[in-house]
């Protein structure tokens, strides 16, 4: 007898509401839309549909909350404070927030529970520390003045997150705006809603005032689009597609507001002749079916020094067969569902232009729909392509799925031009013992983020974004306070010296 999927108790009591205010209201339409377990093609729950009207709501009360409210009166160590004790409600809450992303994203508890969780309790703490370490400084300017400037939070902020990471992609955003000061309204991905607005609750069970955070699920052409243009919004960011976030751009240009971009990625992952070879292919191996390949900087372009591809490939290749595909909430999964069947029917397209290209699947390259999931749920076999050239449609877009495609390479100079040869810039690995190549490829891979010997290591306090399309501001670290700070420069006349 199949053992029962276990139901989070935040799943009962109808449909998810969202958080405008300090309140727990429907939508002003009163439409719903279901929200799907990948694994199961189940429905988890119906969730409140936000709109324009749902987002005006909430941009109210985040300004009512930022001009005139509890938080802006607030000290720094008190709202800290505050920003500290969201981390520490993630982590006692943690295997139901586990539990909740597995569900309503398909990865596995294993992610969810020893990483994600994790990493978003962390994040919070690390910004609630840094609450009372934003500062401004005094300038010696010339003449009778004081100068000094004071760093200020923005105001309102505008998130839209994705659902390849749900609550640590909430974490990444709410952590930073909350610490310096700023009021939210968060657009959580329509495929996975559930985590954050949970941790909505959180935040009002840590002290957040009504109004500071409100969390308003929905569509993107609809809610979406509704925050990126809102004249009351002075900030949006966005993680998420290049493309739609070109259209968050021109949307946020109509009243000159901030913006930050985590965009899309298309990484390689370079493997010199002197590699660790066992170290590397567990890299890979990170690097490429972690998250069931959703993820921005995964690297799915593996370029591998001639002289060892051959006998790498098809080590890698060996690796991937014997990769567990199934239950995300089997703690022995390491590989769980594609989020949605449009995900899942779009990796398959690129699979299929692979092996229509000329390419090679020396493992994986179908559905596992029938083994992992017993003919449901939106799985697929780990992929490994050999005979993959440049120019192949699985070299050059972003399949956001479990499909590596390995390229050789000759010479470092090579590589460098071959590697940058993208629109993208996100992250890239390097995989050598040889220190002087190591930080040559570090400086002339354009990417924000250089791994070498390592993988898909994050820290709250390394920062993390893209150079060329995949956007620009950076995530995490001191540098994304610039995003939800501003800049006042103030000048004092003082009595001149010996007056």
């Amino acid at each position: 007898m199949a053992t029962p999927t276990p139901r989070p108790k935040f799943l009962d009591g109808g449909p998810k509401k969202m958080l405008i205010g300090g309140e727990w209201v429907p939508a002003a339409s009163g439409k719903t839309f279901a929200t799907i377990d990948p694994a199961t093609e189940q429905k988890l729950a119906d969730v409140c549909e936000g709109d324009k009207d749902d987002v005006d709501r909430a941009v109210v009360a985040a300004r009512r909350a930022f001009e005139s409210g509890p938080w802006s009166k607030m000290s720094a160590s008190e709202r800290g404070q505050i920003v500290w004790r969201i981390g520490d409600l993630i982590e006692k809450n943690k295997d139901e927030l586990a539990l909740l992303d597995t569900l309503d994203n398909g990865k596995p508890i294993f992610e969810t529970t020893y990483v994600d969780t994790v990493l978003a309790a962390d994040i919070f703490r690390y910004y609630g520390g840094f609450a009372t370490k934003i500062h401004g400084e005094t300038i010696p300017v010339a003449g009778s003045f004081l100068n000094y400037t004071l760093r200020e939070p923005v105001g309102v902020c505008g998130q839209i997150i994705p659902w390849n990471f749900p609550l640590l992609m909430a974490s990444w955003k709410l952590a930073p705006a909350l610490g310096a000061g700023n009021c939210v309204v968060l657009k959580p991905a329509e495929q996975t809603p559930l985590s954050a607005l949970r941790l909505a609750e959180l935040c009002l069970e840590a002290g957040v005032p009504p109004g500071v955070v409100n969390v308003i699920p929905g569509f993107g052409p609809t809610a979406g689009a509704a925050v990126a243009r809102h004249r009351g919004i002075d900030k949006v960011a966005f993680t998420g597609s290049t493309e739609v976030g070109k259209i968050v751009m021109r949307e946020a240009a109509e009243n000159c507001k901030k913006v930050s971009l985590e965009l899309g990625g298309k990484s390689p992952n370079i493997i010199l002749q002197d590699a660790d070879i066992d170290a590397a292919l567990k890299g890979v191996m990170m690097g490429m079916f972690f998250n069931q390949g959703e993820v921005c900087c995964a690297g799915s372009r593996l370029f591998v020094h001639k002289s060892i591809k051959d006998e790498f490939v098809g080590k890698l290749a060996e690796h991937a067969k014997k990769l567990k595909v199934g239950n995300p909430l089997d703690p022995e999964t390491r590989m769980g569902a594609q989020v949605s069947e449009e995900q899942y029917d779009r990796i398959l397209g690129f699979i299929k232009a692979g092996k229509e290209q000329g390419a090679k699947a020396l493992c994986g390259g179908d559905s596992a729909r029938a083994t992992a999931g017993g003919g449901k749920g939106y799985f697929i076999q780990p992929t490994v392509f050999d005979g993959v050239n440049d120019g192949m449609k699985i070299a050059r877009e972003e399949i956001f799925g479990p499909v590596i495609a390995a390229l050789p390479f000759d010479d470092l100079d090579e590589i460098v031009a071959r590697a940058n040869d993208t629109p993208y810039g996100l992250a890239a690995g390097v995989w050598t013992k040889d220190i002087d190549k190591a930080h040559y490829l570090a400086r002339k891979v354009k990417a924000g983020t250089i791994w070498v010997n390592c993988y898909n290591q994050f820290d709250a306090a390394s920062p993390f974004g893209g150079f060329k399309e995949s956007g620009f501001g950076r995530e995490m670290g001191i540098h994304a306070l610039e995003l939800y700070t501003q800049v006042k420069s103030v000048w004092v006349r003082v009595r001149p010296q010996g007056k």
